[in-house]
């Protein structure tokens, strides 16, 4: 049927069921004789046991998406796992969505692709509508693909930051439809910012006739980014979504799925990617989803929406411990942030040494977002760079709730975190008496002069 199995399967059916595709490729035939350029040779016995002898990739050189005469077994394992691919998707939240394909690059070259079949679409265009979200792949996926970014500012609304849509429509009214390839907007980010007003973007881009590109990264485990999507197309326009394929289904990086609403376009991307492509991601998100099944993949988002509910609270605790708080941010539902207004007026190097400590004790993942940082990216210079805005009222250190996270990780997390800011305190502490010390023996030795 194509569909995600509910019940996973154990690995020696797997293995048999990818040895059955395997000898429908020729290189496997028996009787083989090759006289090709690219004829699946393969010199190393444990690479070819690596992939599992499917070694000619997927597509043809016109289209990724095309079935390979001499690969009917990687062109079957192509063709399911964009089946099984587009099933859990629907599972996830967006129930709507008509095509997807795996593609063996990740969400930032995949976005770039997105802009390079636009740009067929409208000639004229040379101006994407972008959001402000601090992280470099997805804006330097705009500029690889040869548009200028018009930077959106995020607007303050409490201690979150949320998309600025008047200034969204100002732009689009000043540059003209016409010139704008595409709004690219944001779900899943770091907190303080949220994901973007999806269904307002959405309702813009229907009225005034420009596409809408959704850069996914991680939101396929969260039921509230797929919702913000199924409701955006519902309402408005989403052209595309994308979305990392190791962030999601726990796999190596190196793949991500296209998605969307109309197949024909969705095509017009996948025969945009020039020549046949490496079907490792895809073989790994087949064997993964295979595994789990619909019920083990429904367990693991349960699972992470329960640890993002315990990480809040215990966050929380730890943070009024220490004079902090947990920044009020309900629309990100994967990333929390935890102020270090303290920590930043103690010691101005302190934010970003406590980050170091945390990596040095294999906390990984946690970002610390001191004030004010500057970064150039591609010529292009942000103010209060990783914090989504040119002054975020305060420092913070990020840590989120992603799949696959454990109760354990959490608890240790918290443990290592305590530690450190105790370490901070007490050294805060002796340099005070120091300082105390010092202004007494200054004061006595004026008194004797």
């Amino acid at each position: 049927k194509g569909k995600c199995p509910e019940d996973g399967w154990d690995e020696s059916t797997i293995e048999l069921f990818l040895h059955e595709l395997a000898i429908m490729d020729s290189n496997n035939f028996l009787g083989n004789c090759g006289v090709g350029e690219r004829e699946g040779r393969v010199v190393s016995g444990l690479v070819a046991r690596r992939h599992y002898r499917l070694i000619h990739g997927i597509g043809r050189s016109g289209d990724i998406s095309a079935v390979q005469p001499k690969a009917a077994g990687s062109s079957l394992l192509n063709k399911l796992t964009n089946s099984v691919v587009l099933d859990v998707i629907k599972l996830a939240g967006v129930r709507t969505v008509t095509s997807c394909f795996v593609v063996p690059m990740a969400t930032g070259m995949s976005l770039t692709l997105c802009f390079l079949t636009l740009r067929h679409k409208r000639p004229k265009a040379k101006y994407i509508i972008w959001p402000r979200i601090d992280q470099k792949s997805c804006f330097k996926s705009m500029i690889t693909a040869g548009f200028e970014p018009v930077v959106i500012e995020n607007v303050l609304e409490g201690d979150e930051l949320r998309t600025d849509l008047e200034a969204v429509e100002a732009r689009i009214k000043a540059l003209g439809a016409e010139n704008v390839l595409c709004v690219h907007s944001t779900t899943s980010c770091f907190a303080p910012r949220v994901p973007d007003r999806l269904e307002e973007l959405a309702v813009i881009c229907a009225n005034y006739d420009i596409p809408h590109i959704v850069n996914n990264a991680y939101g396929v485990q969260s039921s509230k980014c797929m919702h913000l999507i199924q409701q955006g197309a519902r309402v408005g326009r989403i052209d595309a979504f994308v979305q990392s394929l190791d962030k999601n289904f726990m796999v190596p990086v190196g793949g991500a799925i296209i998605a969307g609403f109309n197949e024909s376009f969705i095509q017009e991307i996948s025969k945009m990617y020039p020549g046949r492509a490496s079907a490792s991601p895809s073989l790994d998100v087949l064997i993964t989803l295979l595994s789990l099944g619909t019920s083990g993949y429904k367990k693991l988002l349960k699972e992470r929406k329960e640890m993002f509910s315990y990480l809040s609270s215990e966050l929380k605790k730890l943070a009024d411990n220490h004079n902090e708080r947990l920044l009020d941010t309900p629309h990100n539902p994967i990333s929390l942030a935890m102020s270090l207004k303290n920590l930043d007026e103690t010691n101005d190097a302190a934010v970003t040494q406590l980050g170091s400590m945390l990596f040095t004790r294999q906390v990984s993942g946690a970002r610390v977002v001191p004030c004010g940082s500057v970064q150039t990216v591609n010529n292009y210079t942000f103010k209060g760079f990783m914090s989504h805005a040119n002054d975020y009222p305060c420092a913070y250190l990020n840590a989120a709730s992603a799949i696959g996270i454990k109760k354990q990780d959490v608890d240790v997390f918290l443990k290592r975190l305590d530690k450190c800011l105790k370490t901070f305190r007490k050294e805060a502490k002796q340099e005070k008496s120091i300082n105390e010390i010092s202004d007494a023996n200054t004061g006595t030795e004026q008194l004797e002069d």
